[in-house]
């Protein structure tokens, strides 16, 4: 039954009474002992007099023999509430926790000096983000050189993780299933395979009672009969889960006595079952039973590629082309607690040797319950050794079994403050599914029903000058988490999906083209449903080629800019923002007015008078340079005719007085 631990089970059954206690802070110091937390948690809210239990369970006891110890005021105060936080903690009743090590945090005595720890991930359990990292910013404070630093420190990151992701929520539909697949004890490990859905649950079970002895220091003798229905089984659900009526009953396996199932996966044919399995004080392993017509052979184990004593193998899981089975175990080899691995399956059904998945998706942590999708080579599994809400999270990684992307966190509310484990598909690409989490529990796990969606940002590039499509652009969008890419294509349409409202840019470059950036703020986004469409334009370019700045006008005979060139100016300032590695030089030419030596002068301070302003603009000015031609470089006559019938031309004049830029580098 301690075994449920490892599978985040965190229920035990209640007592029926409890004979001849006469120390309770004994008793529960034994159980505790004994890893039994719930009854570790009764006994000593009984030694501490406290009444008021938040799980509101009701523990029915007989008669008890009152001595002279009971009337005595109890020896360990301290060591009994410690204990009850630690007791809490450990079958995952953080409300309980939270309360119990607050009490604890001001005790003296440095034993009790991890309270203030736990305290701290009590409160990241229960949402309280802020009041959690000064809990963990105080633990470091007073316990520089303590063991638990490093994990202070990774818990205040992704506290702020956390804040962060449920101001942006990923758009994911999260739906518990009904009571019949949720009922009493934990319900987890769900399997979508045709039209069944299996999963496991330690739902409450006839068994006959069970004798538990409990011994004193003095010497005594307690006895308890505890009858523990909650045990760990494999269950089907017949037609949608999320269904109002769900028939449930527990698969037709000849499961050996004393041995308790778990987390199941199918061959691609449905005719091969793996699952973990284990007995009292003994290792996790992973057991296999063939299926001939309806029947289950009996369960054997999966052979010693994946099996030892001297180590845990569970949560198994065989990809759909039936050629590989994954699983998690804390063998030799590994990178920290709990890793995944994987092996072959042979044609004959035999297993390979096992695999490590490698440094870039195990941790010096827990990493469990993998998943992967064949078809899109996504891995999805559950870790508790990265930055995340707390607790277990789900990562997603793309790859081969052999090189994997950096495994990226599946966000708020996909995860959850506590622990999220066990995903399952129920569709090709992996957008709907089912998971298991606490996350609305006091104690155990549940199924919940997952649904991704998605939001476009779509729309069509364009030439600003010919205003047809423009391929083989680069599009980008970046946010918070990364970048996509795309090139376009010859109908210049760019498309990308996004599963979170947070800020987003979009980036347009192609060669020989000016760069533009399109920036999506968080209030746009929401108003959105599923789709925002926008064309844009980018324009073109020839290096060393001036283009000119209409309008661009300066003061009479003086090289200080008016006010409306200013506003033409700034037009190339997100120009240059938007492609910086680019350099331009700014010119300046004059008409012919005034001698040659007076308009050279007057055009290298006009252009000058442009870099400046563009410096000003925040525009670096090593990426810019200055010229004056003054009257050297006409596009237009300055004057019409020759000789006695020769005019002025203002308009060939003023096209002369023109500033330019010319790309030097880009």
């Amino acid at each position: 039954m301690k075994k449920i631990l490892l599978f985040l089970l965190m229920t035990y059954a209640g007592f029926t009474q409890a004979q001849y206690v006469v120390n309770y802070k004994k008793v529960a110091d034994t159980y505790f002992e004994n890893k039994d937390y719930y009854a570790a948690s009764t006994f000593y809210k009984k030694a501490l007099k406290i009444t008021g239990d938040s799980t509101q369970a009701i523990l029915p006891y007989g008669k008890e023999r009152k001595t002279a110890s009971e009337e005595k005021i109890m020896e360990d105060y301290e060591g009994a509430v410690y204990n009850l936080a630690e007791s809490s903690r450990m079958y995952r009743e953080f409300s309980e926790a939270e309360k119990y090590y607050a009490v604890a945090t001001t005790f003296t005595n440095t034993k009790y000096r991890k309270a203030l720890f736990y305290y701290a991930e009590s409160l990241r359990a229960n949402k309280k983000f802020n009041q959690a990292i000064d809990a963990f910013e105080q633990y470091i404070k007073k316990n520089p050189n303590d063991a638990l630093i490093k994990d202070a420190k990774k818990e205040i990151a992704s506290c702020k993780f956390a804040i962060e992701e449920m101001r942006f929520p990923r758009m994911v539909q999260v739906k518990k299933l009904p009571a019949q697949v949720n009922g009493l004890g934990s319900n987890y490990a769900p399997v979508k395979y045709g039209n069944e859905f299996y999963f496991t649950s330690s739902r409450p079970i006839s068994i006959a009672g069970k004798r538990d002895i409990v011994k004193t220091d003095a010497g005594e003798v307690q006895v308890s009969t505890k009858s523990n229905p909650f045990l760990n089984n494999l269950y089907t659900a017949k037609n949608d889960p999320a269904a109002t009526e769900v028939t449930v009953k527990m698969l037709d396996i000849n499961i050996p006595k004393g041995l308790e199932v778990a987390a199941s996966t199918f061959s691609p044919n449905g005719n091969t079952v793996y699952f973990t399995a284990w007995r009292e004080k003994e290792n996790y392993a992973i057991y296999t039973a063939k299926k001939t017509g309806d029947k289950w052979s009996q369960p054997t184990e999966a052979g010693l590629q994946v099996n030892s004593k001297d180590f845990n193998a569970a949560q198994p899981f065989v990809t759909a082309d039936g050629k590989f089975l994954l699983f998690s175990s804390d063998r030799t080899g590994g990178y920290g607690k709990y890793d995944l691995w994987y092996c072959a399956i042979r044609e004959d059904g035999s297993l390979g040797q096992a695999v490590n998945f490698g440094p870039t998706i195990n941790t010096e942590d827990d990493e469990r319950a993998p998943y992967y999708n064949v078809s899109t080579k996504k891995l999805l599994f559950s870790t508790d050794g990265r930055i995340g809400l707390g607790g277990l999270d789900f990562f997603e990684a793309e790859g081969d079994l052999v090189d994997w992307s950096t495994p990226k966190n599946l966000g708020y509310p996909f995860n959850s403050s506590k622990d999220d484990v066990y995903f399952t598909a129920s569709d090709e690409k992996g957008t709907r599914g089912f998971i298991s989490s606490d996350r609305e529990s006091s104690c155990c796990l549940e199924v919940f029903e997952v649904k991704k969606e998605f939001l476009s940002i779509a729309g069509i590039l364009t030439d600003c000058k010919t205003k047809l499509p423009l391929a083989e652009a680069k599009v980008t969008l970046s946010n918070v988490e990364g970048e996509q890419k795309i090139i376009t294509g010859t109908d210049g349409k760019y498309t990308f999906k996004v599963d979170s409202k947070r800020p987003v840019k979009l980036l347009f470059a192609k060669d020989n083209y000016f760069s533009i950036t399109k920036n999506y703020a968080y209030e746009e986004l929401a108003k959105a449903d599923t789709l925002i469409y926008r064309d844009y334009c980018i324009s073109p370019f020839k290096l060393g080629i001036p283009i000119v700045l209409d309008n661009v006008y300066y003061e009479f005979n003086k090289a200080d800019l008016t006010e409306p060139s200013k506003r033409v100016l700034d037009a190339l300032v997100p120009i240059m923002e938007d492609n910086p590695e680019m350099e331009i030089e700014l010119g300046a030419h004059t008409d012919n007015i005034g001698t040659d030596e007076y308009n050279l002068d007057l055009s290298n301070r006009r252009a000058q008078s442009c870099v400046d302003y563009l410096v000003s603009k925040g525009i670096a000015a090593s990426r810019m340079t200055s010229k004056g031609y003054g009257e050297s470089m006409p596009v237009a006559p300055n004057s019409t005719g020759k000789g006695k019938k020769m005019k002025d031309n203002p308009e060939g004049r003023a096209k002369n007085r023109r500033t330019e830029f010319k790309v030097t580098k880009k």
